[in-house]
């Protein structure tokens, strides 16, 4: 047997991901402190698992409280919370019954799952023949069957062979929908509105039209929200801001608070119940903390509060970022909610990973994606004047890099 390593072992760490050069040890709402105690505003918040900001009192007193009393049963078994959150999460979205799970890829995989069951079981497709459209430019996760509908290289290149049955076509085009549906669709599956290819919003008529293209040819309308969900567009789910109402609705991020990996699928009764005993599983999927936190998060969102803050402030925020756009710094933006993707000016000459640096630099953290865009995610109970203190600091990096390169 070798002997036990001594000392600094560098490369111990997969590097599937290249973090900002920020250490970070503690943060408190939208703030974060580092290693050398430089204190950060929060514009990312967790890719919106962090909606109510860092360690909001109610999540960890509910955790906290959870944590003497019984964390983990597995389904084996079952425990007194896991009936309440079921119900507190479907009160909440509008929907008749839950399904839990822990991260947000595996509320994909159900959804994905439940959607062929339906398919042979109700429609009669021929098994094995099931087919789902999905959207070009699509992140739902990074399983080998989600990778498989993905068409991002870096996301998708050198793990195949690929999981087939799906079909994609354009975001935000219905007709293509309407073209790809055949007698094998079982199940149209989107993102409301697209988070990691940059707050890409789709015309106010997309959901709508492919509701009533599912309606019409009994296929399944299935809203992957686990970034748009819990507040984060100014209302409870994004499809509330068209009126429309998925069949199965993916949730994730902000259902565990931020404190722990927590996400479900939401919907009809009568496609989550294709699911019987041993078809489907998991062992953490609605674990006693976990309910713990996903009740209180729901409990913080009944008032309603928390959305009509992100779209008062996601006002202000649109204001801030066109303005920008006029003064020619950024060359476009889009936002919904307190949700913001800024696609910096080409004439700066700098990156989106560039940007990101130099806002941290300042003490604004955030995250750049797909070359020169930068994402604004910010906690949905940030301070107006935090807010305020970011888009200051946003405006005065990019003026500072005009300057630099002699515009």
């Amino acid at each position: 047997m070798p002997p036990a390593p001594t000392g600094a072992r560098p490369g111990v760490l997969a590097r599937n991901y290249e973090p900002l050069d920020v250490v970070l040890v503690s943060g408190e709402g939208s703030w974060v402190t580092d290693v050398d105690g430089k204190r950060y505003l929060d514009c990312l918040a967790g890719y919106s698992a962090l909606n109510f900001g860092h360690r909001h009192p109610a999540l960890v007193a509910a955790a906290k409280e959870q944590l003497d009393a019984i964390t983990l049963t597995s389904r084996a078994f079952t425990h007194d919370l896991l009936e309440p959150f079921a119900r507190a999460v479907t009160a909440l979205t509008g929907t008749e019954m839950l399904l839990p799970m822990n991260t947000g890829a595996e509320a994909v995989e159900t959804a994905v799952k439940a959607a062929r069951k339906w398919g042979y079981d109700v429609r009669g497709v021929p098994d094995g023949e099931a087919t789902i459209i999905v959207a070009s430019g699509a992140f739902h996760g990074r399983t080998t069957t989600i990778v498989s509908m993905s068409d991002d290289p870096l996301t998708r290149d050198g793990f195949g062979p690929y999981t087939p049955g799906f079909r994609i076509v354009p975001f935000g085009d219905a007709d293509a929908v309407a073209a790809a549906v055949d007698r094998t669709t079982v199940a149209v599956l989107v993102e409301p509105v697209q988070g990691e290819s940059g707050v890409i919003i789709p015309p106010a008529d997309y959901l709508p039209r492919l509701r009533a293209l599912c309606d019409e040819h009994d296929v399944l309308l299935v809203l992957d929200e686990i970034q748009s969900g819990l507040g984060r567009t100014g209302t409870t789910l994004a499809q509330d801001l068209v009126g429309v109402r998925a069949d199965l609705t993916t949730l994730g991020k902000a259902l565990g608070g931020g404190i722990l990996p927590v996400s479900a699928v939401v919907g009809r009764r009568d496609v989550l119940g294709v699911l019987t005993p041993g078809t489907h599983g998991s062992t953490f999927g609605g674990n006693p903390l976990a309910c713990a936190v996903g009740i209180a998060v729901a409990d913080l969102l009944v008032p309603g509060t928390l959305q009509a803050r992100a779209a008062t402030l996601g006002a202000e925020l649109r204001t801030r970022v066109e303005a920008l756009v006029a003064e020619g710094l950024l060359a476009s933006a889009r936002t919904v909610g307190l949700w913001a993707g800024l696609d910096v000016e080409p004439s700066l000459g700098m990156t989106g990973r560039q940007t990101c640096e130099l806002l941290a630099a300042h003490g604004v953290l955030t995250k750049d994606t797909h070359g020169s865009t930068i994402r604004l995610a910010p906690p949905l109970n940030i301070e107006r004047e935090d807010l305020d203190l970011a888009l200051d600091i946003l405006t005065k990096v990019l003026r500072e890099r005009r300057a630099a390169v002699g515009g």
